[in-house]
């Protein structure tokens, strides 16, 4: 059953659906989070909190919506709210270890580590909004017609966002570094 179908289900009264859902989508749900947010509990808390408002407003589904996007789009929503409950607090970058794999060369291994922690502060350093381009994309594989839905935009603008936050990831990454950007 694809996901359109069972939120179909889940608008018509079978809320019994949300639980295939949930199981297909909340991973990378959390993921989205938690690097928005740099924070585990906080990111298990959003993930609960979407799943519960798309059960709410469940009526507001439209056939026809991809899923996904109309998942995002929610989920940009309870973020939005997170952020203005917890206006002021700084997000710390997760850790690095959950970027890596066991068993590669220690040297391999250390000189990724790195890579990763700087790749996460020049993460941590852009403007939300570009963040959550670059997560929605590269993170989290969605398609462009995705993200400008759950963006309220157009395709063409989602193009050049994403573009923009990858040179500006680029170039913190390559400042913190300490090489020039070309």
């Amino acid at each position: 059953m694809g996901d359109e179908q069972a939120m179909q289900e889940v608008h018509d009264g079978d809320v019994g659906k949300l639980e295939l859902l949930f199981d297909r989508h909340h991973r990378a749900l959390y993921h989205y989070f938690l690097h928005l947010t740099g924070n585990a509990a906080a990111s298990e808390d959003l993930v609960q909190e979407v799943f519960f408002r798309i059960l709410k407003y469940r009526h507001s589904y439209q056939s026809g919506t991809t899923f996904r996007a109309w998942m995002y789009q929610v989920g940009r929503n309870v973020h939005l709210d997170y952020l203005a409950r917890h206006k002021g607090e700084v997000a710390l970058p997760q850790e690095v270890e959950e970027f890596t794999s066991p068993g590669e060369a220690p040297d391999r291994e250390l000189q990724k580590k790195q890579q990763t922690a700087l790749l996460l502060r020049a993460m941590a350093e852009m403007p939300p909004e570009k963040k959550e381009v670059l997560i929605m994309s590269r993170f989290l594989d969605l398609k462009y017609a995705e993200i400008a839905s759950a963006l309220s935009c157009e395709v063409g603008t989602v193009k050049v966002r994403v573009y923009r936050a990858m040179r500006e990831l680029s170039d913190r990454f390559l400042a913190l570094s300490g090489e020039k950007a070309s």
